[in-house]
């Protein structure tokens, strides 16, 4: 059983986990992915690859990376399943002239093609299933055009870092934020907890994940008609080793 309850083999209608509770803090929780040395590599990085001028971004959720890449002329559609998401995205300076789709990015169609297509900040991970995931893929390859490129922006699992039957890491301890990951090395699945601290109250939200390796990423792309072009380290296009904790995917449609 997946976290929307389905059996292996299907899918199942994905679930919202991003409502107004989290939406309202997600910039805050999220703070550090909102800082300009974080944002302009990724802009940078992508507009040089929306060769066609225009993108589709799975995930768009409040535009962190979707508002300055319109900035710099490039043509933004973006799929996101959480309306509460895109309603802070649409209160932003140029959100309102951000296309989307509501739904879900693994099956929505936009109805038009793309030069660009890309996920960003683990987004792929979302998807809590494989067979949602090469759903994606699948998705992505017929909204790109001839020779459009699909980005993944991901982190890789650092399972060598837990202790024999640990299964619990802290990413997140501050005053008003404790979070941690809890994986499940047997179903790559791992569930993000959050304590949040406001007004005197704590809240928690507890969302599930799937984490793919890059060469099971690889694979997916094939499945769907897209070969690895690179793979970085990072958005400054730093080599991609055995030690690196996050790679940036570039596949391009053949």
């Amino acid at each position: 059983m997946d976290a929307e309850g389905d059996r292996p083999g299907q899918q199942s209608q994905p679930r919202n986990f991003f409502d107004e509770p989290v939406a309202a803090r997600y910039e805050e929780t999220s703070a550090e992915m909102f800082a300009r040395e974080q944002v302009e590599p990724a802009v940078e990085f992508l507009a040089g690859l929306a060769w066609g001028a225009s993108a589709l971004e799975l995930g768009i959720g409040t535009g962190r990376i979707a508002l300055p890449l319109s900035r710099k002329g490039i043509r933004v559609h973006g799929i996101d399943l959480s309306p509460q998401m895109v309603s802070r995205l649409r209160e932003k300076p140029g959100g309102s002239d951000v296309d989307v789709t509501i739904g879900d990015f693994a099956t929505a169609k936009v109805g038009r093609r793309f030069s660009l297509a890309y996920l960003v900040y683990n987004t792929i991970d979302n998807l809590t299933t494989q067979d949602a995931q090469v759903a994606c893929f699948c998705n992505v390859a017929e909204h790109l055009e001839p020779e459009g490129c699909f980005v993944i922006e991901a982190g890789v699992p650092q399972l060598q870092r837990l202790s024999p039957g640990e299964t619990v890491r802290a990413f997140s301890v501050t005053p008003t934020h404790l979070g941690f990951d809890e994986f499940d090395v047997a179903t790559q699945r791992l569930t993000s907890h959050h304590y949040l601290l406001s007004n005197g109250s704590m809240e928690v939200v507890s969302i599930p994940f799937r984490y793919a390796w890059p060469a099971e990423l690889d694979l997916m792309a094939r499945i769907a008609g897209m070969r690895l072009r690179e793979r970085w380290a990072d958005w400054s296009r730093e080599p991609f080793t055995s030690d690196s904790d996050a790679h940036i995917s570039v596949w391009q449609k053949t």
